[in-house]
Order: structure tokens, then C-alpha cells, then sequence
């Protein structure tokens, strides 16, 4: 299981979210408290101060002013007293005013009543200070209990996923063919599985334990059927080919036979196919080195007998020749498939098989496709034209298949009434010098 991803880092991720989150709207609120302290509550109390003075006064023009520990007080009366006056203060406008640090950082409040100036400072230091002390103070005790319950609630978080964490982590190490279904049986799981998460692990257990029945099914059906169709269908064809030699078949006879090989053939191929579609994973097949043109001529010999009396020449166009290091078997029933469904919608004309550097290219100048038809070409059991009676429509589902099965690409170029063009392309082919063809049969050029 990747890391990064992790159920057990998505929940650190929260928490460490969550802490940051709490932590600048704390910190954001201890600062508008200190704004609040210095520029609302501080002002507040200079303003009652001065009020309280002038009251004092008036009732003792010798009354003394404000002069405590946090506050300094001055009183100018018709200039007389401004020498008591620091500079800094002396050019204050009425009114209040936060001073620079430079200049001491006071809070100063200048109010000017019947030709007397009081001028009213609070000290920075005792601002800080209270800043201090009621804010960072009362923040830090809250940002460090904030944190003891964001572990505490993380640590108890991971308790409590970490079953889930533990059955992910077993269930990844699973071979897909044979999952160890063990694991999950009850006394193999941890103390703290339970809940949701045994029922969860006796589900998988009981899912996976499905799988592997089915599976087993799979594979003994896959090498039953692989004995018992194919050796039926390699009777019927020997008798048949057996009959077919025989002078004296009538015409009529000879058609019928002829027409039992050729569904015969169709039979053995589609055998072929969907055993090899059938296997999961392995085919069973071991690859070997193979030489493009000749699977292809071999397989251009067996479509002979597709084309009958039509006036159809297939032809072997090599370009380029390649090696591909793959099954011959496969590779031959995905060729058989193209090459025989161009000889049954091709009435007269050719059918080419083009080998290149690193593709096959089957053309033919068959009745082509509309665009539409074109796009349902790979459905299973749709056939371009009804009316015929040849192929089952299944071999280029099967074609489509075997290209996602082994990575060969496929690409259909048709148009209407002109003919049609598969392309194959082997992404492993290695590039070969041509070699020269034998001369072909008469009907394959």
C-alpha cells in the first residue's frame, strides 16, 4: 500500500490540519484581544481618567495630576508647566495617540478645557506586559491543550483503524490466482479486529474462498474442454477429408462435404479462440521465436478453400518481414479470423495480406462498411450483411480480444461498396531482411 496515500497518513493529515487550523484562529484571536486591550480598553481608561480630573479641578484648582505606577499625567496652563512636558509630547495635537517605539511607544491622550492642556500618558512597557499576560499567556496553555487532545484523539483514531490498515495490508500480499484465505480466519486475526471489521474480514474470506472455487472450476473445465471438443471435431475433420477424396462423390456430394470441412474449420478455430480466452492470465501456450510471412502463408493456405469458385485471388504482399517472440497459436487464430472474414464479404476481387516492419495489414475489396456499421464491427455476433450465410460474426470480437490479451493493437479502415483494411500492429516485432517467397498455389499469387 502506498504510504502517501494511507488510510493511517490521511488521518495524521487531518489532525495536523486540524492543530494548524485551531492554532492561527487562536492566534488570530490573542491578537484583535490585544487590539482591542491597546486601541478600545486602554483609550477607555485614559478618557475616564482625564474626566475624573477635570471633575477634581474644578471642585481644587491646586488638585494634583494623575501620576501613578502605569500612568503619567501633565498639566499646561497658559504655557506655564510645558517644560515638564516630554518633547515627544509637546507637538501632540488634541486628542489620542499611540506613539512609535522610538519615541518611548506611549499611549498618550492630549485634552485642551479653558486654556489648561492635560496631556495623559499610559507606558508602552505595561502594555506589552498586559498584553502578555493576557494573551500569549492564556494562548500558549491553549495551543498545549489543544495539542494533548489532538494526540490523544489521534492516537485513539489509529486504534482504531488499524484493524482496517491490517486486513488491507493482508489482503494486498494476495496472489490473485490463489489468495491465502487462512489469514482471515478468526483465530488468525488480531485481539483488536471486531465489529465492522471481522465482519468485513469474514466477508473477504468468504469472497476470496468463492473465488478460488471458481477459479479451480475454470481451469479444470478450460483443460476438459480443451481434450474432449477438439478431438471430436478432429474426427469429423479426417472423415470428412477421408470422403472428400473419394472419386465417386457426385458434385452434389463434394458440395456437401466441402461445405462440412469449411464449418469444420470454423469449428476448430473458434475451439481454438475461446480456449485461449478462457485461460486466466497464462495461456498455456509457451511463445517461441516466429517469422510474420510464414504464419501468414500458412494461414493464407487454409483460407484456400473459403474462396471456392468466387473470382477472389489471395495474395501475400511482404514489404518488410519480422520476428515476434510470441505463441504461434494465438497468433494464427488471430490472422485465420481477419484473413477469413475478408474471404467471406469479398465476392470478387482480392484479398491481400501485407506484412511490414512491425504490422500485418489484411485488405480486401469486399462490400466495405458505412461509418456506423463501422463502429459496431467489434460487437459480438453483429454481421455486416445479414443475408449471409458464412461466419457466425464473432471473429473479430475475437480478434479485439486477442489484441487487449496481448497488446496488439487493431485499427479497421472501410469504406462502403470499396473494400475493407485491418490493421495489426505487433509493438515487440523485430525488424527482419525479406526473404523470398516460394512460388504460391495457383490461387494464392
Amino acid at each position: 500500500m502506498n504510504q502517501a496515500t494511507g488510510l493511517r497518513r490521511k488521518i495524521w493529515a487531518a489532525f495536523i490540519l486540524q492543530a494548524a487550523a485551531i492554532s492561527f484562529a487562536a492566534v488570530l484571536g490573542v491578537y484583535g484581544a490585544s487590539a482591542v486591550l491597546k486601541h478600545l480598553l486602554i483609550q477607555r481608561a485614559l478618557t475616564e481618567e482625564a474626566a475624573h480630573f477635570w471633575k477634581r479641578l474644578d471642585a481644587d484648582p491646586a488638585a494634583a495630576v494623575p501620576n501613578t505606577f502605569n500612568m503619567t499625567g501633565h498639566l499646561i496652563v497658559s504655557g506655564r508647566g510645558i517644560e515638564d512636558v516630554p518633547d515627544e509630547l509637546r507637538a501632540l495635537g488634541e486628542g489620542y495617540h499611540s506613539l512609535p517605539r522610538a519615541q518611548g511607544g506611549a499611549l498618550v491622550l492630549v485634552q485642551d478645557r479653558g486654556g489648561k492642556r492635560l496631556v495623559l500618558q499610559f507606558k508602552q512597557e505595561q502594555v506589552d506586559a498586559l498584553a502578555f499576560w493576557f494573551g500569549v499567556v492564556p494562548l500558549a496553555l491553549v495551543l498545549v491543550v489543544v495539542y494533548i487532545i489532538a494526540w490523544t484523539t489521534y492516537r485513539a483514531s489509529r486504534r482504531a483503524v488499524s484493524p482496517v490498515i491490517w486486513l488491507a495490508s493482508v489482503v494486498q500480499r494476495w496472489d490473485p490466482k490463489h489468495p491465502q484465505v487462512d489469514a482471515l480466519k478468526a483465530e488468525n486475526l488480531p485481539i483488536d479486529v471486531e465489529g465492522e471489521t471481522l465482519v468485513l474480514a469474514s466477508s473477504l474470506r468468504d469472497f476470496a474462498t468463492r473465488i478460488e472455487e471458481l477459479v479451480a472450476r475454470e481451469r479444470n473445465f478450460t483443460r476438459d474442454a480443451s481434450h474432449e471438443l477438439r478431438t471430436p471435431v478432429a474426427v469429423v475433420r479426417m472423415a470428412t477429408e477421408m470422403m472428400a477424396a473419394d472419386e465417386v462423390c457426385s458434385p452434389r456430394q463434394r458440395k456437401a462435404i466441402n461445405r462440412i470441412l469449411g464449418a469444420v474449420r470454423d469449428m476448430e478455430t473458434l475451439i481454438e479462440a475461446f480456449l485461449i480466452l478462457a485461460r486466466d492470465g497464462d495461456t498455456g501456450l509457451p511463445p517461441e521465436a516466429l517469422l510474420a510471412s510464414e504464419v501468414v502463408e500458412e494461414e493464407l493456405e487454409k483460407a484456400r478453400p473459403l474462396v471456392g469458385n468466387k473470382p477472389v485471388t489471395l495474395s501475400l504482399d511482404l514489404q518488410a518481414d519480422f520476428r515476434l517472440q510470441a505463441s504461434r497459436r494465438v497468433v494464427s487464430v488471430l490472422l485465420s479470423n481477419l484473413i477469413r472474414n475478408a474471404c467471406y464479404y469479398t465476392d470478387a476481387g482480392h484479398v491481400v495480406v501485407r506484412v511490414r516492419a512491425d504490422e500485418i495489414v489484411v485488405e480486401d475489396s469486399g462490400i466495405g462498411m458505412t461509418p456506423e456499421q463501422l463502429d459496431k464491427v467489434f460487437e459480438p455476433f453483429w454481421r455486416a450483411d445479414i443475408g449471409r450465410q458464412d461466419g457466425q460474426g464473432i471473429g473479430l470480437s475475437i480478434v479485439q480480444r486477442l489484441s487487449q490479451r496481448f497488446g496488439w493493437p487493431v485499427r479497421l479502415e472501410s469504406v462502403a461498396g470499396q473494400g475493407t483494411r485491418a490493421h495489426v500492429h505487433f509493438p515487440q516485432a523485430v525488424p527482419v531482411p525479406a526473404r523470398p517467397l516460394a512460388d504460391p498455389p495457383e490461387d494464392v499469387v
